[in-house]
């Protein structure tokens, strides 16, 4: 009874730990500011990287696995995020731990990519259903967890929050050599490199022009002109896709109203429920002196709800139309935002408690929802690429959230500090959002440092506060736009939103 469950536990394992590399480093970040002596745009980076490259790659990596064998590209992706961990816990210098990252990222992006298909292969009937359950409550449980193991963590080391990857990574690819067996795809036509290249670089230009706008401001080209040639080349990669027999992503998709809403649904999601935690931790921890563990503790509102709310509630949502599920969920998150904007310069953790609770009750109800919504929205014949392509636009909404997050916070912040007088306001604010508020507070005569450090604290606050709203914003837009566009039949002879099977039916293992 317990062996038939043993390849789940082997997805599961590595499932879990690529997802919750997302947000475990968040808590780390002020450690790793003073560590390292990072910038604010490098700790974006370090956070946005690993996003980025599950978003680009996940897409192509599931044509190579079903080219040249699932199994072998879990196993592939299980080696090297095990390996880039190695190089994130042991990177000298932030230009390391970015380079580290992205590697992580690509092995993660092969592990994501082949999850439901060995899930699909290893399972039939009932029991596929179950190991789908399952599975969903540990997708939903990683993204909550990352900030409360990552304060654990972090009281040894920020390194621990990578360190920790490696027994975890020698489990499962024993788990999975012992337990599952190869299947690929018959006749899979060869991976589309044009089109990952072109996506890749299209995204990455965008994010990195975002980025540095939060740094440098957006009069500057080095902001500009990156998201420019980013957008140019995502319009020459719809062009290109559009004329390929087997691209990475069929655009033609987006003419179903169901699964472009579904798509924009993921995206605002992430964006509006996870984006802004990178803040929260910089503000729990450099602004109010918490410790990465209580900082991280913080946190259990959005994860206790979020999880119980999959779980309990998961199945019976699952059988309600998506386009309520999800809509209402994204509502719900854009509500626990708006509360998360009560926060002012005299507030403690406490101020965001009902805020990250309602958060919680949001993400649990839409997040488990979408993969099956956006395999309803789209042929059964293409089941695999809308699976892959709710996860790319999930992980995309992240990066992309952190660095618009990053414009919003900045600029906010420094108008306060420009209004109470700062000579440096720019300098001051990115100084801020690097973690450093007790260093700026040291560096002041004594007499002064009780008043800065009230004005310090008031302008964080501002700034969070417009990221609160930001994501408010996010959220309730992304609920309208699923009322508006998700239809409840499924468009094109797709699956029932509470299916089982989202991965191509029926395919034969081969050993």
């Amino acid at each position: 009874m317990v062996k038939k469950w043993l390849p789940l536990v082997a997805i599961c394992t590595g499932t879990f730990m690529l997802l919750i590399d997302v947000t475990i480093v968040n808590v780390a970040l002020p450690d790793m500011a003073l560590d390292l002596g990072t910038s604010f745009g490098q700790l974006q980076w370090v956070v946005d990287v690993y996003a980025l490259a599950l978003a680009a790659l996940v897409l192509g990596a599931g044509s190579l696995a079903d080219l040249y064998g699932r199994r072998r590209l879990y196993l592939i992706g299980l080696v090297l995020f095990a390996l880039a961990s190695l190089a994130c816990g042991l990177a000298p210098d932030a230009e390391l731990l970015i380079v580290a990252r992205a590697v992580q990222g690509m092995g993660g992006a092969a592990m994501l990519a082949t999850t439901i298909a060995l899930i699909n292969t290893s399972y039939e009937g009932r029991e596929r259903g179950t190991a789908f359950g399952i599975w969903g409550a540990v997708v939903g449980a990683a993204a909550a967890l990352g900030p409360i193991l990552g304060g654990a963590l972090t009281e040894l080391s920020w390194r621990w929050i990578f360190f920790v990857n490696l027994p975890i990574s020698v489990l499962a690819v024993a788990l999975t050599v012992a337990v599952i067996q190869e299947a690929r795809r018959p006749g899979a036509p060869r991976p589309d490199v044009p089109g990952i290249a072109l996506f890749t670089l299209g995204a990455g230009g965008v994010v990195f022009g975002l980025v540095r706008a939060a740094a440098d401001g957006w009069g500057r080209p080095v902001a500009w002109a990156p998201i420019v040639a980013g957008v140019l080349l995502l319009a020459v990669w719809v062009l290109v896709e559009l004329r390929r027999e087997a691209p990475m992503l069929d655009i033609r998709l987006f003419r179903s109203g169901s699964f472009t809403g579904i798509m924009l649904g993921a995206l605002l999601l992430n964006a509006a429920a996870f984006a802004s935690s990178l803040f929260i931790s910089l503000w729990l921890q450099s602004v109010l002196g918490l410790s990465p563990l209580q900082g991280g503790l913080v946190f259990i509102p959005l994860s206790l709800l979020s999880f119980s709310v999959a779980a309990f509630a998961g199945g019976r949502l699952q059988t309600l139309p998506p386009r309520w599920v999800v809509g209402t969920g994204l509502v719900i998150i854009g509500i626990g935002s708006l509360l998360l904007a009560r926060v002012d310069g005299d507030s403690s953790w406490q101020v965001l408690v009902p805020g990250l609770a309602v958060l919680g009750i949001g993400v649990g109800a839409a997040n488990p929802t979408l993969a099956s919504a956006a395999l309803a929205a789209a042929p059964r014949e293409r089941s695999g690429m809308a699976s892959g392509a709710v996860n790319t636009a999930r992980q995309l909404g992240f990066a992309i959230g952190v660095a618009v997050l990053g414009s919003v916070f900045t600029a906010r912040t420094a108008s306060t500090l420009r209004a109470a007088g700062v000579p440096d306001p720019s300098g001051t604010a990115t100084a801020l959002t690097g973690g450093q508020t007790a260093e700026i507070v040291d560096q002041a005569p004594p007499e002064a440092r009780a008043g800065l450090a009230d004005l310090l604290a008031t302008a964080y606050a501002d700034g969070l506060r417009d990221v609160f709203l930001a994501c408010g914003a996010a959220g309730i837009l992304g609920g309208v736009l699923v009322f508006w566009l998700v239809r409840a039949d499924a468009p094109g002879g797709g699956q029932r939103p509470g299916a089982a099977a989202p991965a191509r039916q029926a395919e034969p293992a081969s050993r």
